[in-house]
């Protein structure tokens, strides 16, 4: 795992503003449970109303809690000016989304001035045991002096 240093020294407090902004992790219950420069970890308790025709976590779900995570870990290495906005994202589902808890883990693997580009695990946390559920790739994207656009 790469080891980044962030060019904003309050990125921990810039990246818990912005999370707490967004209201469609508050809608589905995700929570901001670590950050560190170019890492970012997200969980979600397992909701009936989440799921999809099946009972598993609906995969939209499992794709914005790991969007979410990349955007994050990318923010954390950004200078302070910087917004960060999602460029594109790949999602591999591995298996149906069963557990008690979802943990997203993203990860800055190649910061750039412009472009950084992310990866994410989701594992799904159940009584006894921790499943890779999912994969994301993403390129997100530093985004300066656009009026409307905060962290």
């Amino acid at each position: 795992m790469a080891v980044h240093s962030s060019r904003d020294p309050n990125y921990e407090a810039r990246v818990r503003a912005s999370f707490a902004a967004q209201k469609f992790m508050a809608t589905i219950g995700a929570s901001l449970d670590r950050i560190s420069p170019g890492e970012v970890v997200i969980s979600l308790p397992f909701r009936d109303d989440l799921t999809q025709q099946h009972g598993f976590l609906h995969a939209g779900v499992l794709g914005a809690i790991a969007d979410s995570a990349c955007g994050y870990a990318a923010l954390s290495l950004m200078e302070p000016a910087a917004a960060v906005l999602s460029v594109e994202y790949k999602l591999n589902l591995l298996t149906p989304a069963a557990g008690t808890r979802f943990v997203a883990t993203g990860r800055a693997v190649r910061p750039g001035q412009t472009l950084t580009v992310c990866s994410a695990e989701v594992r799904a946390i159940g009584a006894e045991s921790e499943v890779l559920v999912a994969l994301m790739q993403s390129t997100m994207i530093a985004v300066r002096d656009r009026a409307g656009l905060r962290d």
